[in-house]
Formats: structure tokens, C-alpha cells, sequence
């Protein structure tokens, strides 16, 4: 099975890095989810939440905006604080 990582970074410092299950992003239409195997996408963040889920924690972190890329279950978030 394949796996999904998040690299979550701010301009200070790197908040996330490790496999998770899912993630719902802030975006700038609405909120969308990322599975494994997601669609590659770029896409700007809006202020709000970025959560996600490991197995049966689920974490969300406040943002005041960003951007995403998902490629290759590889989730990069890179977001103001």
C-alpha cells in the first residue's frame, strides 16, 4: 500500500514532517482533501486550518495563508504562521 507524506514549513521553520492518512487543506474556494494517490495540484492556501490524520490522531494547525503542491503522495505545504 502506498503511503502519503506532509512536509508542513513556515519561513522559520520546518512544523511537520512525517506519513499521514489524510489531510484537509484551506483552500482558496473551500476546504479539499488529500488521499494517497491524489491528482497532482498547486494550489494557493487561505487563512484557516490544515488538519491531518495519522492512524487515529488527528492534529490541525492555524495558518494565515501558504501554498500547496501534492505529487507522488507527497504532500509540501509551505505556510505564514
Amino acid at each position: 500500500m502506498k503511503e502519503l507524506h506532509l512536509v508542513i514549513a513556515s519561513p522559520e521553520r520546518t512544523v511537520f514532517d512525517g506519513k499521514v492518512d489524510m489531510a484537509v487543506l484551506p483552500g482558496e474556494m473551500g476546504e479539499f482533501q488529500v488521499l494517497v494517490n491524489h491528482a497532482p495540484l498547486i494550489s494557493s492556501l487561505a487563512a484557516g486550518e490544515v488538519k491531518y490524520a495519522a492512524g487515529n490522531e488527528t492534529q490541525s494547525l492555524k495558518i494565515k495563508g501558504g501554498f500547496v503542491e501534492v505529487r507522488n503522495n507527497q504532500i509540501s505545504v509551505c505556510a505564514e504562521l
